[in-house]
């Protein structure tokens, strides 16, 4: 999930600045070949995660230090505070100071990171794009960063079984009309606007759904508990609330003790407990330390001279692909390894 707490005024700007300056190619320089690590050398990892206050991010993290130990390695988190501007700055730092031989980054804007991290590569750094797709494209796994490594999880699939999941919940409301709320993460990331519209496609296909609300939700309990207020004082009767599980966190709070099916986008412990005790309808579900592990240990791999993939779904890591009902919990009796 990607986060900015900034008004979205301020972040549409900002971004739209970002785009023009990433759709300008890079400097040509020389491409630097890295030369490959010995297992005795101690690597450097740098992760540029979302923000450390993202309980998403340090779960990521966690599996990033794992893999560092157990590969001779260190690991950074290198903080923006979902600030895509400061990304940017950062990574061109890390190119300059040399400080890692791997970069393993979660994109806060999948076009303005195209420029940096194509330097990083030429600069002999082993690049893993995690999570967040960095390119245009937001339908492939694909590395759009020539030389990376993409180990992503599709905005297009996940916003689909979001939408997938919301129609099973109105499943279960009575009568002919299931009212539907859309807590998007951020209205000026195109990535989020992937998601989003595949949200709501999938959400039209059911002709018992209507889509009441598609507002602005962000990645933090407080902008979910407003957005939802927003949402309910013009829709008070709304059956489904989808949104980024942190967001969904503030909702649940501020609905209260209500018949709302509350449906989130990640699976932090208490993520989980909320569907498991039947608060929350569902979750997708993302095994974040996993992913984080998986990573770094592709890039630790390649920094040394290995061969290894280059494109990965994340998807295929998840269980049940992703849907995380109540049933499908249970049955695995899924314990997620990260906290809010």
């Amino acid at each position: 999930m990607k986060f900015n707490k900034r008004p979205a005024a301020a972040m549409a700007l900002m971004s739209l600045a970002l785009l023009a300056s990433a759709c300008t190619p890079p400097a040509q320089s020389s491409t630097t070949e890295a030369s490959a690590a010995s297992a005795d050398q101690k690597l450097n990892v740098g992760f540029f995660g979302f923000a450390k206050s993202n309980g998403f991010a340090q779960g990521t993290f966690l599996g990033v230090e794992q893999a560092a130990k157990a590969n001779n390695a260190s690991a950074t988190f290198v903080d923006s505070n979902f600030s895509a501007q400061t990304q940017v700055q950062q990574i061109q730092d890390a190119v300059t100071s040399k400080q890692f031989e791997v970069i393993v980054v979660q994109a806060n804007d999948n076009q303005a990171l195209i420029a940096p991290l194509t330097q990083a590569v030429q600069a002999g750094i082993t690049v893993v794009v995690e999570f967040s797709v960095i390119g245009p494209k937001f339908d492939t796994i694909e590395p759009q960063v020539p030389g990376a490594i993409s180990i992503v999880d599709l905005p297009t699939r996940n916003g689909k079984v979001l939408g997938e999941m919301g129609k099973e919940a109105c499943a279960q409301v009575p009568g002919d009309t299931c009212k539907v709320a859309y807590l998007e993460g951020f209205k000026s990331l195109p990535l989020d606007n992937a998601r989003t519209e595949a949200v709501k496609a999938e959400l039209a296909t059911d002709p018992k759904i209507k889509l009441v609300a598609n507002v602005e939700g962000g990645y933090t309990q407080d902008s979910g508990r407003q957005a939802f207020q927003n949402v309910s004082q013009a829709n008070p009767d709304v059956n489904v609330v989808i949104g980024a599980s942190q967001a969904i966190t503030g909702a649940a709070a501020a609905a209260g003790n209500s018949a709302i099916k509350f449906i989130g986008n990640g699976a932090s412990v208490s993520n989980v407990e909320a569907v498991r005790s039947g608060k929350w309808f569902s979750i997708y579900v993302s095994d974040v330390v996993a992913n984080g592990a998986k990573a770094t240990e592709l890039g630790l791999a390649k920094a040394r001279g290995q061969q290894v993939e280059t494109a990965i779904d994340e998807a295929s890591l998840s269980p049940n692909n992703g849907k995380g009902t109540k049933e499908a919990l249970d049955s695995l009796n899924y314990v997620s390894k990260y906290s809010d």
